[in-house]
């Protein structure tokens, strides 16, 4: 039975730079269902880049219609939007963006707390989710005492540690050598196993044949739509 978690329709964003509209996606259908794990493909200019705003609660359609976990954002204000983002996406990013002068487990613990869990109960779940990813001895390092894939399992955890209906990964592995890289495409694949509902946004082509569908994205439209092992 369909149980979608992204669903697109007819979306358009356009941008007015100077007096001229840019059009970064023009008319997109896409629906995600629950458990999936999908790479969004494409080049630098492609549109993928909007696709994963408007997933991500960080910007909404001029046109057309978004639902995120049943909700439309356009008929959403700010702070419902802000809670939407929180509650039903766990971000994953290149550059990792771990707080500053912060702890592995005081990273983790920051969603719990920004949705009012107790400082007790944030730490007991965020220190079981570090353990599962093989950081129960870095829970107090900073993050500079950390390697980059150690920083990456970290954003990983931050991402998980609310039950987010959608992990959505934008180029996780951009910042790691290959071989880290290639562990933390694991990862993701063992936690979409478990059920979570994986997006990985990318331009590598390599990386996205890891995902069992990809969705190719070219000046604001998809090309094409691909599932099964390649």
């Amino acid at each position: 039975m369909a149980n979608p978690v992204v669903e697109l329709e007819n979306v358009r964003r356009e941008y007015l730079v100077g007096d001229q509209v840019t059009v970064a996606l023009d008319g997109v259908d896409l629906v995600i269902e629950r458990g999936e794990f999908v790479a969004i493909v494409g080049p630098s200019g492609s549109g993928k880049s909007t696709m994963m705003n408007l997933i991500g609660c960080l910007d909404r359609p001029s046109s057309g219609l978004v639902k995120i976990a049943s909700d439309p954002t356009s008929e959403l204000n700010d702070n419902q939007l802000t809670s939407l983002r929180s509650k039903a996406i766990g971000f994953v990013f290149q550059q990792f963006q771990l707080l500053p002068n912060t702890t592995a487990i005081e990273n983790v613990m920051a969603p719990l707390l920004y949705q009012g869990v107790s400082s007790k109960q944030a730490k007991l779940t965020a220190t079981e989710i570090l353990n599962r990813l093989g950081l129960g001895e870095r829970l107090n390092f900073d993050r500079n005492r950390l390697s980059g894939g150690q920083q990456q399992r970290v954003a990983i955890a931050r991402a998980l540690v609310a039950s987010p209906d959608i992990v959505l990964a934008d180029e996780p592995t951009g910042a790691l050598d290959s071989k880290t890289g290639a562990q933390v495409i694991e990862l993701l694949k063992e936690l979409n196993k478990e059920g979570r509902t994986i997006i990985l946004i990318t331009h590598d082509l390599e990386i996205a044949a890891s995902a069992p569908r990809r969705v190719f994205l070219r000046d604001g439209l998809i090309e094409r739509d691909e599932r099964g092992a390649k």
